[in-house]
């Protein structure tokens, strides 16, 4: 039984090692702009720049249009299939994928292509930067919402709804949005990354995002890059510890409604 539990236990540590320690070797090098001793200094530099404040409250507000741009752009889509065309699965699933396919440089410079001259001129607005952040969210917020809906009754919940008389939009806001809760939360924190960490489109589109800033940060400063690394490496944690706590509240409730 020891034996049993001991290959585990040191995979386990093997990997948390593997994840942990370059990590604190990156934590340990951010404190070194002081010579001779440890200091925030670095952290101190990255909060108080101006210009990285104003890039990631920009990429911020980028990745939230991202996000319920894609929300109404999948999940009736993905119902839709669900409930009707279940045929249509693996094609739609094909053109999810199609982001890791294609680079995102060629991906952005067909939408400069298309989008710079009439009767659609994008190429000035970041609408353009939003629509190219959708493409590339595609995969994950697709199959989040598919793994969503594979868990529930789609079928019995929509025609529960139609025998009380709502309508399609009712159906989708008010029955298969709070079923999808968790899977949606997932997509949601996903995009976000992406978006937070994307370097290519917002380059060539010139709008100053988050990712040129890491870039060009990286470029001039030593110590700054390493604890724009840690905030990076937090700020995605957070997000994990999110969808857990949303996730467990989500599965206590379903208990609760379970038992009664």
């Amino acid at each position: 039984m020891k034996k049993q539990r001991f290959w585990p236990i040191m995979m386990i540590l093997l990997g948390a090692i593997y994840f942990l320690l370059p990590l604190f070797a990156t934590f340990e090098f951010s404190l070194r702009e002081r010579r001779g001793e440890y200091s925030f200094d670095s952290y101190n530099y990255v909060l108080s720049d101006p210009q990285f404040r104003d890039s990631f409250v920009y990429s911020v507000a980028l990745a939230l249009a991202t996000i319920v741009v894609s929300l109404i752009l999948i999940v009736p889509t993905a119902f839709w299939v669900h409930l009707k065309l279940p045929q249509l699965r693996p094609v739609i699933e094909f053109i999810t994928l199609l982001p890791f396919v294609i680079p995102p440089i060629v991906l952005v410079f067909g939408l400069i292509r298309i989008y710079s001259r009439p009767p659609i001129v994008l190429v000035s607005t970041p609408a353009l930067l939003v629509a190219g952040y959708v493409v590339l969210s595609f995969p994950y917020m697709y199959r989040a919402v598919d793994t969503g809906l594979r868990a529930i009754d789609v079928r019995s919940l929509t025609e529960a709804a139609q025998s009380l008389g709502a309508s399609w939009l009712t159906i989708l806001f008010r029955v298969i949005f709070p079923n999808l809760r968790v899977s949606l939360l997932n997509g949601a924190f996903l995009t976000f990354a992406i978006v937070l960490g994307e370097f290519t489109m917002a380059t060539m589109l010139n709008w100053p995002t988050f990712g040129p800033y890491l870039a060009l940060i990286g470029q001039n400063r030593a110590y700054e890059p390493a604890a724009l690394a840690i905030i990076s490496f937090g700020l995605t944690w957070i997000c994990i510890g999110l969808i857990q706590l949303l996730s467990r509240g989500s599965q206590e409730q379903g208990q609760l409604a379970g038992t009664r």
